[in-house]
């Protein structure tokens, strides 16, 4: 890739040639992100094609204290998966930043190389996990208790304010979001912890917003219709494979190939899945270096490492001062004169 600021074809291509050759790393983690998904949801679909009648009489006999009780236990695991699954993500998306800081100077990755040079910064990704949870919950919640006090006090009046007041919501959401793209980069490059991950990243893409929102819309479209494409061929499989091998429609044969059906659908499912997430995360990963190019001078460091040749078995980009608000910028300090060592930021 070009040490420079970054057009949005070298972004696309960028990530893409990461994945190439890093693929045990870009891959693994990727995998490892989708697996508990992929797994749950395979589980549940097999189970539900195999015992659908027999689940079905059972709730009949249930009161409803306890088909309650059932429905509480069955939230609070939905629940305790999800947020399972966020920390999982979010640990893996911060180490997978490492392959793609190192490919920027041509340099492999393994995927214990990855984890060895990204497990310091690990519980600093789940404290970042943490809070943006939180907070969004939080969000979720007042919006929810302003909705029901308006539903409460003004009846069918409430949808005209409660729709345009959706909206907002919305917005704000997507511009957090987007405002928050970046931290998890910032905290394994520059080794920030939570709090000053998400500054840095509130920070670093301040008069970027319309740019980052317009590349991570694309690459979301593109990364979807491609999962969808991949998933077609399962489907016209499944049901050519119902059709010749269960005419009839028999039960065992039917329970049977719902657990086939299942099956492969999880396992193609993780696959896409793992590319398509290995493919957001280098994005956000050149963002995040494209943003440091522009706003630190991290071009001119990265062209110096380069002309030396040599691969310490770092992470590009560690050390390299950053100038904040009201510095002189990269052309004052950076690089230093010979001889003289680097400046701290």
């Amino acid at each position: 890739m070009p040490l420079r600021p970054l057009m949005f074809g070298e972004i696309l291509d960028g990530s893409f040639q990461t994945i190439r050759r890093n693929p045990k790393a870009m891959l693994g983690a990727g995998l490892l992100a989708q697996a508990l998904g992929a797994v749950a949801a395979g589980v549940l679909t097999a189970a539900g094609a195999t015992s659908e009648a027999s689940i079905g009489a059972w709730l009949q006999t249930q009161s409803n204290s306890e088909l309650a009780g059932f429905g509480l236990a069955v939230a609070g695991a939905i629940a305790v998966f999800s947020v399972l699954t966020v920390f999982i993500s979010a640990v893996l998306q911060g180490a997978m930043v490492v392959p793609v800081a190192r490919s920027i100077l041509n340099r492999r990755t393994g995927f214990r190389q990855m984890w060895l040079l990204a497990r310091g910064r690990a519980w600093a990704l789940v404290r970042m996990a943490a809070i943006a949870a939180a907070a969004g919950l939080l969000a979720m919640a007042l919006f929810a208790g302003i909705a029901i006090l308006l539903v409460g006090t003004a009846g069918v009046l409430s949808f005209a304010i409660l729709f345009p007041l959706g909206l907002a919501f919305l917005a704000a959401f997507m511009w957090v979001a987007v405002k928050l793209t970046v931290a998890p980069a910032a905290i394994i490059i520059e080794e920030l912890g939570a709090l000053d991950g998400i500054r840095r990243s509130w920070s670093i893409t301040r008069g970027n917003w319309w740019r980052i929102f317009g590349i991570i819309l694309v690459v979301s479209l593109l990364v979807g219709v491609i999962a969808r494409i991949v998933l077609i061929p399962v489907s016209v499989l499944s049901g050519l494979f119902t059709g010749v091998v269960a005419p009839h429609d028999a039960a065992g044969q039917a329970a049977a190939i719902g657990v086939v059906v299942a099956v492969a659908s999880a396992l193609v499912s993780a696959l896409a899945g793992a590319v398509g997430f290995a493919f957001q995360t280098s994005v956000m990963a050149l963002l995040y270096m494209d943003l440091r190019m522009r706003k630190d001078g991290l071009d001119i460091a990265l062209l110096r490492l380069l002309e030396t040749g040599a691969d310490d078995g770092g992470v590009p980009g560690r050390g390299v001062p950053v100038y904040g608000a009201g510095s002189a910028g990269p052309a004052a300090g950076w690089p230093p004169p010979s001889g003289a060592p680097p400046m701290r930021g």
